[in-house]
């Protein structure tokens, strides 16, 4: 999924979705799921980018939605945030829920308002005022890393909910945030299916730019 396109349809966006694209290339996408989210298994924010898998049967549905409940689809990340990481690895673990006073946003509540929330990170390149790292969840969470990582002190760079007010080294689209690698088992052979996906031009861009200091 490219950055910037909405996943399924919401109130004030209809059209121009990630399902909206999907029912136009599967018409038969609509008894599975749900009429709103026809296929879908999961979902990335709209300025997001990466692997996501899609259902074509109710059966693969329930399958794939088994293995992400049970943990055993594994999804990894690669993000940029501001900041050095203050270790080359770690754990971020807090209960997220809605933010009380920002309701387009999340954030890291008590126990009783959230519900757990853990993503694991590893320091891949130290750039500058800059980490380069990669994240896996445990849990999947609305917003998850870009949470964690803001309560962390090390909100993702270009994140236009979570990290405001910080200065960019150039131009963004959207959150430097990008789904790397979908780890699952297909649902009638019980193959293990390993997706990857190469960064966008923007976020290879800017980690060049990064890595070349003045030029």
């Amino acid at each position: 999924k490219p950055a910037g396109l909405t996943v399924h349809p919401a109130p004030g966006h209809r059209d121009g979705t990630l399902v909206n694209g999907l029912l136009a290339h599967c018409p038969d996408l609509p008894g599975i799921g749900g009429k709103m989210r026809p296929g879908i298994v999961h979902r990335l924010d709209k300025d997001t980018s990466g692997c996501m898998v899609v259902a074509k049967s109710q059966a693969a549905l329930m399958s794939l939605q088994r293995q992400i409940a049970q943990r055993s689809c594994s999804r990894r990340y690669l993000g940029l945030v501001h900041g050095v990481l203050p270790r080359e690895e770690g754990v971020w673990d807090g209960p997220i829920g809605r933010h009380p006073v920002d309701r387009r946003r999340y954030a890291v509540v008590s126990e009783e308002c959230g519900r757990q929330a853990r993503t694991h990170w590893r320091v891949l390149e130290r750039l500058g005022d800059y980490s380069l790292a990669h994240f896996q969840l445990e849990t999947g969470r609305t917003h998850q890393i870009r949470v964690h990582c803001s309560h962390g002190g090390h909100p993702i760079v270009g994140d236009p909910l979570y990290s405001r007010c910080r200065r960019l080294p150039m131009a963004l689209p959207g959150q430097m945030l990008h789904a790397v690698e979908l780890g699952l088992d297909h649902p009638l052979t019980q193959e293990r299916i390993v997706c990857s996906a190469e960064p966008p031009p923007c976020f290879q861009g800017l980690l060049r730019r990064l890595r070349t200091p003045g030029a």
